[in-house]
């Protein structure tokens, strides 16, 4: 396959990541209105263990199709490529229905030493089926990956996302009568339902395009063998993805258990969890579409750069995609910081959540960064080195989120101040690394301080307009601020020349690339 098939399926990916993107955003905001904070808390108290089920129900073996797949197709072994997937697929079925089963009898244990609200007991079962749905369909994905064929994930992707959502909104509102916990089932059944039909789309896709591959080759290798090759692959992915997601499981069982240490009521703790994940992180995560496009764009273009053996061209590619963090980054965090109650109110109508957002914004600039960098060591062949970071940076968070959350005068606050600690610090462990690696050294005038006197202008904007239309209309405040904010920071940067050509081109690019279809 051409390299330029290769550059038009990640496009296609990063298309439809981003409409998914803008779906989601637009989903959480009707569904925060629907069902209410403590509705999102109850769901995401057990969504992250949902998750660490997945990852051991695939087993890495999704990655593993998509690697052994596309090696047979390189030596137009079609015959042994079909045989990989087929028998990949067959241990699939077989783990996530283990998994499952293990779910379904475990259930009472979870909601009796793991949730930390009996209500989410029949949330989580509604989650349950789709255990072997996202499993299956995740096999799909990788033997069409493995073929370099990236519109049938990108496809299934935006079809789960819309009925997820359709779905979803329906089923809560039709149960709302009954409480907020039967609401909050809503948010399950449809992430099921969206699941079932992502995964019946990709099945037809499959027998669709299973007969255009001629019967070339055949199997050079026994099933032993073949199984090796498949969990080989397979294990060390599940080892690093089992350890990262249960990291984040924690936070999902720790906060609200904590909450409660410090006097709040389990309907009260929820809440505000809710308030924290479904508010407050919806909002500061935004500005990740384009960090987490610039680091996926970066993987490949690194690589390229070491393959060529071209030390400098790694520094530059490093230097302008930090560069272009920074200018991002730095904005978005003065906005959350200043704009914090007017963005939750007019946005999901909790202006209180404000507070929360306010707190995370410290911790922005270096999330940001802390994506771009992991990109960048992924691309330099070090993808341990980041997962290495990810854990240190979460026995400080652990801890911050153990001591801080159950103080009452902090209380969620203090979890807040702890995400953005421990994204500190993986920054700065990243930079560490990137140091050693590449010699790459920040520039400081330019990477920070010329962004930072901007965003200082853009904030006193900002804090003008605040002043004169906040007792007229929060909608109209945050309106004009924005539009005003962004074009004095954009004016302030270029007449510092902290603002390249080349920067707002390559900006451009990353955003239009992902609304290309």
């Amino acid at each position: 396959m051409s390299r330029q098939s290769f550059v038009y399926g990640a496009l296609v990916l990063l298309a439809a990541s981003f409409i998914n993107r803008i779906i989601g955003f637009v989903y959480q905001i009707l569904m925060i209105r629907l069902i209410k904070p403590e509705g999102i808390g109850l769901f995401n108290m057990v969504f992250p263990i949902y998750i660490l089920v997945l990852v051991l129900a695939t087993m890495g073996i999704p990655v593993a199709i998509a690697k052994l797949v596309a090696e047979e197709m390189a030596k137009n072994n079609i015959q042994g490529a079909k045989r990989i997937f087929k028998i990949s697929l067959t241990f699939i079925i077989g783990l996530s229905t283990f998994f499952t089963i293990v779910l379904v009898l475990g259930a009472p244990l979870l909601l009796e030493y793991v949730f930390p609200n009996p209500k989410v007991y029949y949330i989580f079962l509604c989650l349950i089926p789709g255990v072997i749905v996202v499993s299956i369909c995740s096999a799909f994905r990788g033997y069409f990956q493995g073929l370099q064929q990236m519109t049938p994930t990108a496809v299934t992707q935006t079809l789960e996302q819309l009925v997820r959502v359709v779905t979803g909104l329906l089923i809560a509102y039709i149960l709302l009568p009954r409480g907020v916990e039967y609401a909050a089932i809503g948010v399950s059944l449809g992430v099921v339902i969206g699941e079932i039909a992502g995964c019946i789309t990709m099945v037809i896709l499959y027998l669709r395009s299973r007969d255009k591959l001629p019967a070339v080759g055949g199997p050079s290798e026994s099933l032993s063998q073949t199984t090796v090759r498949i969990f080989g692959l397979g294990i060390p992915i599940t080892l690093t993805r089992f350890i990262s997601t249960l990291l984040m499981s924690v936070d999902a069982i720790l906060i609200p258990q904590r909450l409660q240490a410090s006097g709040m009521s389990i309907s009260d703790a929820t809440s505000i969890y809710g308030q924290l994940i479904g508010i407050a992180d919806t909002l500061f995560f935004t500005p990740t579409m384009i960090t987490i496009a610039l680091a996926t764009a970066l993987i490949p273009a690194i690589s390229d750069a070491l393959a060529l053996n071209n030390h400098r061209l790694v520094l530059s590619r490093t230097s302008e995609a930090l560069r272009i963090t920074t200018v991002i980054g730095l904005p978005c965090t003065a906005t959350f910081f200043l704009l914090p109650k007017e963005m939750c109110g007019v946005l999901f109508g909790y202006p209180d959540a404000g507070v929360i957002l306010g707190t995370l914004a410290f911790g922005g600039p270096f999330l940001y960064f802390q994506q771009t960098t992991t990109g960048i060591l992924q691309g330099l062949g070090e993808a341990f080195k980041p997962f290495k970071n990810l854990v240190i940076a979460s026995v400080f968070k652990i801890i911050g989120l153990y001591y801080l959350t159950s103080i009452p005068a902090f209380g969620i606050l203090g979890s807040a101040i702890a995400l953005g600690f421990s994204y500190i610090v993986m920054a700065i462990l990243n930079y560490l690394d990137l140091k050693k690696l590449i010699g790459y050294q920040i520039d400081w005038s330019h990477d920070v301080i010329k962004p930072a006197l901007a965003s200082i202008g853009m904030g006193a904007i900002i804090w003008q307009v605040k002043l004169v239309l906040l007792p007229f209309s929060a909608l109209l405040t945050l309106i004009v601020a924005l539009i005003l904010g962004f074009i004095a920071y954009l004016a302030i940067l270029l007449a510092l020349g902290g603002l390249h050509r080349k920067d707002v081109y390559r900006i451009t690019e990353i955003i239009g690339k992902r609304f290309k279809s």
